[in-house]
């Protein structure tokens, strides 16, 4: 008897261990999803391509005090839970650990993701704050890209955040959408480097391993959403194939294919009259089974509600999630109430328990991976600790040092001398206030460029000059930039500033003017939340004000701070000298000074044309050789400055290539006499052979590299068939055999050519 006690026993523990396969760690992470699907009911796994927010209802004690609500909310579990951007550090922790400790009590005891936005720093309080991503994109350095976002990543966990929704790899191909300045640019190669890097630093890996204190990444938006019609926030990306292939999803796959991002969200744009969250060639066939995508697809913010809503797409919101979720979206954001009908559309026989299983099994393998079934408590202190970190701003001031673009410098007015002048004067709106960009968090200290010249202990005064908005700036009442319409000031309020303004700059030795545009002129578009332009102008009296201070006879720079390509053409005829910031992060005010008085050589170099006037639209390096082939009756066809342009403080010079198979070398060579950072492009162009017409340049490399005064450096590119690939006549991504040109400089512009051919 007590031989078949002691079996018995044995038989219940393996059966019992057996019964517990998913929770251990020790086991492949494909055998634990796969053990826990057949546990799971249909109830529990809908539930995990489902949303909350944590602000409806906000997870406080009210709330857990009701088991009733808590209950019916979370019994079955829940896939991810979106930001409240109005807690406190401590409540955000307080609240999490709560739920998390609820959920580990239902019947399975699966955890859930913690999503917060990270687009250039943690979209929280208390935090670092980098450079809006086009500013982040102009230091061309993906090193230092991965160590910032691995920052970031550090400290999103700190905090339980384990999804961030970043990084923004849209290609902008019309800067009047609002959103441009979240992205890295014009060219489809250089984000997908930047966002693979971004990708490795919010990982850990370039596999997709989410390393410890690391966090998985979103790649937004799929796809064309970077030109929408008109430049109006989610309009058409009516394109052909091609193009979208060659621009819009290049970024994607790139990052796919290098980076293994864990997570794609869907845009809201339409793509051949197909919206891209009901769109099963975009999201499957190409994703899924072209490009063998194995992370989470999610939705945009409501864009499977508006299949309904606003693409007229779908009859009502249950036809709506039938779309989406058969297109291949796994996860319902925000509030997950169109995939609450997918219990009753499986019961129904429109969509088979084998695809809920895979877009399940997509979500309980990014928990898996993360840990999340034997994660601790998020723990207080140690968020405390990586806030009082140093790290995050020496990175913020390096980002901004090397991003920041001198457009400018006649008669070398840059950089000046500390004593070189006895009286400096900072004019303009943007000159005490440092602005963030859109999606920006809260940082603990956030640097003017007048805080920044008082740091350096310059006797320096200021005049706001004039307003832009009479209703404040996003910064100065919330940095999460909610401030919906705009009220514009009086033309007299105005007059008065400039006259004030006029009279403290004759008093001065040296001028600095800044100005551009505040967040409520450059940010994402919503109903009664306008964020897109039809110009690209100064706004205000802006323009007004500089010609006043020009008029002075005073030497001064124009210091640009804003989100998208602005039309100065007056200041760039005019200014003896500019610094484009655009939205520079927390460290914006120190890096300029450090570059004003030459403490730091300017090196940052545009990832996007800059347009003399809407007119031009849509103006971009990489054209066919048709589209800027005449000059316009009033204005030139060319860009007021071009992709990949940037001045330095020294000045480089180029010998002619050297092409030794498909290696090309380069010596570059600092001529001037200070220590600089130079970014050497290379272009490519084929000029026979293909069967359809090729842009007249495309990027296809780029080495930042630093030289001292004299030093030549030899730089070398190899050319791989990956570079020289294009979507053929018969649509066939491959090699076409022909003539091409190799062009490596400074910019798109100032190229050395030499010939390559392909057999």
């Amino acid at each position: 008897m007590k031989y078949l006690n002691y079996l018995l026993v044995l038989l219940i523990a393996a059966l019992s261990s057996h019964a517990q396969e998913y929770k251990d760690s020790r086991l492949p992470v494909e055998k634990r999803v796969a053990d826990l699907l057949k546990r799971m009911t249909l109830e529990e796994k809908v539930a995990q391509l489902q949303s909350t927010h944590a602000s409806r209802p906000k997870l406080d004690d009210n709330f857990f005090n009701n088991t009733r609500k808590l209950d019916s909310m979370y019994a079955n579990g829940v896939g991810m839970i979106n930001p409240a951007f109005d807690e406190t550090m401590e409540q955000t922790i307080e609240r999490r650990n709560k739920l998390q400790h609820y959920l580990r009590k239902t019947r399975l005891g699966i955890p859930v993701i913690f999503i917060d936005e990270a687009l250039h720093g943690l979209v929280q309080n208390k935090v670092d704050v980098f450079p809006h991503g086009i500013g982040l994109a102009s230091a061309w350095d993906t090193a230092l890209l991965t160590k910032i976002y691995s920052y970031v990543a550090g400290q999103a966990s700190s905090r339980g955040t384990k999804l961030v929704l970043a990084p923004v790899v849209d290609v902008v191909r019309d800067p009047r959408w609002g959103r441009t300045g979240e992205c890295y640019g014009e060219d489809p190669f250089l984000n997908g480097v930047l966002g693979a890097s971004v990708v490795k630093g919010f990982q850990g890996s370039s596999n997709g391993i989410i390393a410890p204190d690391h966090v998985a990444a979103t790649l937004k938006h799929f796809t064309g959403h970077g030109q929408p019609e008109s430049g109006n926030n989610t309009g058409p990306a009516n394109y052909s194939l091609r193009a979208l292939r060659e621009f819009h999803m290049e970024p994607f796959r790139y990052i796919v294919q290098n980076a293994s991002p864990s997570c794609i969200m869907a845009s809201y744009v339409e793509v051949d009259e197909i919206p891209s969250h009901a769109n099963k060639w975009l999201l499957t066939d190409v994703l899924r089974k072209e490009w063998n995508y194995k992370g989470i697809v999610v939705s945009d913010w409501f864009g499977i509600d508006q299949l309904k809503d606003k693409h007229h797409f779908a009859t009502n919101l249950k036809d709506a999630a039938w779309k989406a979720f058969s297109a291949g979206v796994n996860v319902d954001l925000p509030y997950g109430i169109n995939y609450a009908n997918l219990t009753a559309l499986v019961k129904e026989g429109k969509i088979p328990m084998k695809t809920i299983d895979e877009a399940v099994a997509n979500v309980l393998r990014v928990k898996f991976q993360m840990g999340l079934f034997e994660a601790k408590d998020i723990d207080l202190n140690e968020a405390l600790t990586y806030n009082q970190r140093t790290e995050g701003r020496t990175l913020a001031l390096k980002i901004a040092e090397e991003s920041m673009i001198l457009l400018k410098n006649d008669h070398q007015t840059l950089p000046i001398k500390k004593d070189q002048y006895k009286n400096i004067a900072v004019i303009g709106p943007f000159g005490n206030i440092n602005l963030l960009g859109d999606y920006s968090g809260v940082p603990s200290k956030n640097v003017s460029i007048l805080q920044g010249l008082k740091n350096k202990g310059i006797n320096v005064v200021y005049k706001e000059g004039c307003k832009i908005t009479a209703n404040g700036d996003s910064i100065s009442q919330n940095n999460f930039q909610f401030i919906d319409n705009i009220k514009s000031p009086s033309a007299e309020e105005n007059k008065k500033l400039i006259v004030e303004a006029v009279e403290t700059a004759k008093t001065a030795d040296f001028i600095v003017l800044a100005v551009g545009e505040n967040e409520q002129f450059s940010r994402e578009a919503w109903t009664g939340h306008p964020g897109d332009m039809t110009d690209l102008n100064l706004q205000g009296a802006q323009e007004e004000l500089v010609k006043a201070i020009a008029a002075t006879g005073k030497p001064y720079v124009v210091y640009l701070m804003h989100g998208r390509p602005l039309s100065i053409n007056w200041i760039a005829a005019n200014a003896p000298a500019i610094i484009d910031g655009w939205f520079s992060g927390e460290e914006a005010g120190n890096a300029f000074a450090n570059i004003l008085f030459g403490e730091v050589n300017p090196s940052g170099k545009l990832t996007i044309s800059v347009p003399r006037s809407v007119g031009q639209l849509p103006v971009y390096y990489n054209a066919r050789p048709t589209s800027r082939f005449y000059d316009y009756v009033t204005e030139k066809n060319t860009p007021l400055y071009a992709f990949g342009y940037g001045l330095s403080y020294t000045t480089y010079w180029y010998d002619p290539p050297v092409i030794t198979g498909r290696t090309v070398t380069v010596r570059v060579s600092n001529t001037g006499s200070s220590k600089g950072d130079e970014i050497a492009q290379l272009y490519i162009h084929q000029k026979s052979g293909a069967s359809v017409v090729r842009p007249v340049k495309e990027l296809k490399g780029f080495r930042r590299i630093s030289l001292g005064p004299g030093e030549t450096k030899t730089v070398a590119f190899t050319i791989t068939d990956d570079m020289l690939k294009h979507w053929t006549a018969d649509m066939k991504y491959k090699v076409e055999p022909g003539e091409y040109e190799i062009m490596i400089g400074p910019n798109s512009t100032d190229l050395q050519k030499i010939d390559l051919t392909i057999k």
